[in-house]
């Protein structure tokens, strides 16, 4: 049961009850004609409920309940900020403290439930009550799991743990109810019951905290197992892994994988061959893509036991290490000769990606294309050379790719949510390029920048001018559809710089301003950041090549051209060209200047066909959002089917 107490913690943790308003005395009408004056204790209470990212959640249904009080539920509703309050007025000689039973609900997310109890008279507490999403991510360790994994390692303890006869008696009940019976609201008395006798187990305390969070109580069970924790790292005599695999996989349903892989490596002080904790910090790597870490770690906790389903978290980190041979190995052992068809739908997916690596190895593998028509933007860019100043070395390239992918990522990072217009001419062309039929359409276009731990990127959106989501026409009428261009200036990010060669080709006037001409070409075996060709059913990935000019004073991209890598023979994509001009915009609430592309041109030769988009983006405005949205897909180029 939790107390209103407040608690300071080191490292990661939090006071998480906070002193709200004082406790008030009011003499209250006589009980029986003729006698004396009752006095009552006015109990004030207030709560919070947040997600987990820390957003108010305003429309929840709060239940109080007063245990072993007369008074019976109340049923409040949260305002806006997520805030709910209530009082009890109580005889002062029988309410000694109060106890109180919060369940909190609202569609689409889990229930949550605390038990309440404050002690101190005097004081009231604000109440935090964290909703989580219904929803498990299917990336992170479920719950069920993490419960099924540690609390069992728990179940039977001793004095040395600090558990005393009689406390072992209460604690075999919480046992009995949590593991036997799957009753964690029944079995987080007894386990309260346990730790008020008992203050000196921390096994103990271990299992409160994920009975607690298995009651839907996240707030007590991270106060309970942040206590573990500070008394553990205070006294190392004391150690033991579970609550530092559970505080870590806490951290990563929280998004935080950075966080939770310090817990995880404290595990493993204590443990090296804990397979959960192995298994969890590999998936934390996954999540950074932090590749190499996350082979090793899974390896580790595949050789200590870890399930059959980690093979496929390790086929992951192999994939983003290149090592896509070793990946497939590793998938023939998950199979063992299953039908892939009747596998998880992530196993399918993998084996995709698998599949498709081997076809870029045979497409690219083999060194670059023979001929003089093959395009080579590193050795000879196709480019206009008028005021073309060229460089005899490579010496500033180095400074110049620092410069400019110090921008680039500091621009993803400050970039606001904007809107704006966007009008796109779509063409079907004949002969010398002469427009034979053509499509105009108009929409808001919608960007914005969700975090992601490991990185950058952009959603991006289209509405009709009304605002609902809609999609451009055309595709049926054999014309294509072309999205993607705000992400475009990615391969210059630090990030993604190792996955491409660069040639500084030398300096050029571009709208009177000086500009360094950079050539680039993506390295098929490790470019993350790619593009996708769809034909039908048919979706190749795709590699690019191209130029870049760059401010010589501020480093902001104001031009880039891109070209396939080489020409998708299985597609008969013959030619992709991209050139976006980009445009500084200013927003009347932002004090910062921002580079945003303002025209973008799209140029294929496909199975026989030219095809032409030219977008133009223009009222460039602010717009907020609510949802929090993964990392848009790269640049995607949809071409007709035959």
């Amino acid at each position: 049961m939790r107390k209103a107490s407040v608690r300071n913690h080191v490292l990661f943790v939090v006071a998480i009850l906070f002193e709200a308003s004082a406790f008030a005395q009011v003499i209250g009408p006589p009980s029986t004609p003729g006698r004396g004056m009752n006095l009552y204790t006015m109990w004030f209470i207030q709560g919070k409920v947040k997600t987990l990212q820390g957003d108010p959640v305003p429309n929840a249904r709060v239940t109080v309940m007063a245990v072993d009080a007369s008074a019976g539920p109340k049923s409040l509703m949260t305002d806006l900020q997520g805030e709910f309050r209530t009082e009890y007025s109580l005889n002062l000689e029988s309410a000694k403290q109060l106890t109180l039973d919060l369940k909190v609900t609202k569609k689409g997310y889990l229930r949550a439930h605390a038990l309440i109890t404050f002690e101190e008279a005097g004081k009231t507490w604000v109440i935090p009550i964290t909703l989580r999403e219904a929803a498990e991510n299917p990336q992170l360790l479920a719950q069920a799991d993490l419960i099924s994994g540690l609390a069992p390692r728990l179940s039977k303890l001793n004095a040395s743990d600090g558990l005393s006869a009689e406390g072992g008696k209460d604690y075999a009940r919480g046992v009995t109810e949590f593991i036997e019976k799957g009753s964690p609201d029944r079995a987080v008395p007894f386990f309260n019951k346990v730790i008020r006798q008992d203050a000196s187990c921390l096994p103990c305390r271990t299992m409160v905290g994920l009975a607690e969070l298995g009651s839907g109580d996240w707030d007590g069970a991270y106060r309970n197992l942040a206590e573990v924790f500070n008394k553990m790292m205070a006294d190392r005599s004391l150690g033991r892994p579970e609550p530092f695999v559970a505080l870590g996989v806490m951290e990563s349903w929280e998004g935080k994988p950075r966080d939770a892989a310090s817990y995880f490596l404290e595990a493993l002080k204590y443990a090296p061959q804990d397979t959960l904790a192995l298994q969890e910090l590999g998936r934390s790597q996954l999540q950074v893509r932090n590749w190499g870490g996350a082979d090793e770690y899974l390896g580790k906790a595949l050789a200590a036991g870890a399930k059959p389903e980690i093979r496929l978290l390790r086929i992951e980190a192999l994939l983003g290490e290149d090592q896509f041979q070793a990946a497939d190995q590793e998938m023939a052992r998950y199979l063992e000769g299953r039908d892939l068809k009747k596998m998880p739908l992530e196993a399918r997916t993998l084996w995709v990606k698998i599949d498709n690596r081997k076809k870029i190895e045979a497409d690219y593998g083999k060194g670059k294309s023979k001929g003089d028509q093959a395009l080579d933007y590193l050795l000879r860019p196709p480019l206009d050379a008028k005021g073309l100043e060229p460089v005899a070395d490579q010496a500033q390239l180095d400074p110049i790719l620092s410069a400019v992918g110090k921008t680039v990522a500091e621009s993803f990072v400050n970039f606001p949510n904007t809107s704006s217009l966007e009008q796109i001419h779509q063409e079907k062309l004949q002969g010398k390029q002469k427009s034979a039929t053509t499509l105009d359409q108009k929409f808001r276009y919608l960007c914005f920048t969700p975090t992601q731990d490991w990185g950058p990127g952009f959603n991006e959106y289209r509405t009709d001018l009304s605002g609902r989501q809609t999609t451009p026409e055309g595709l049926a009428d054999g014309f294509m559809l072309t999205s993607g261009f705000a992400s475009a200036a990615l391969v210059f990010h630090p990030l993604y710089q190792s996955q491409a060669e660069f040639r500084y080709v030398g300096r050029q006037n571009v709208n009177g301003r000086v500009a360094y001409l950079v050539a680039y070409a993506q390295r098929p075996a490790k470019a993350q950041f790619t593009g996708s060709f769809k034909s039908g059913d048919t979706t190749v990935t795709t590699f690019y090549q191209g130029l870049a000019w760059i401010d010589s004073e501020t480093y902001q991209i104001i031009r880039l051209r891109s070209d396939l890598l080489r020409p998708v023979q299985s597609l008969n994509l013959q030619r992709e060209t991209t050139e976006i001009a980009y445009g500084e915009v200013h927003f009347k609430d932002h004090p910062a200047a921002f580079w945003v592309p303002q025209q973008v041109t799209v140029s294929v030769d496909w199975n026989g066909k030219h095809l032409r988009n030219e977008h133009r983006y223009s009222e460039f405005k602010l717009f907020h959002v609510d949802a929090t949205d993964k990392v848009g897909a790269p640049k995607e180029v949809e071409r007709p089917s035959n």
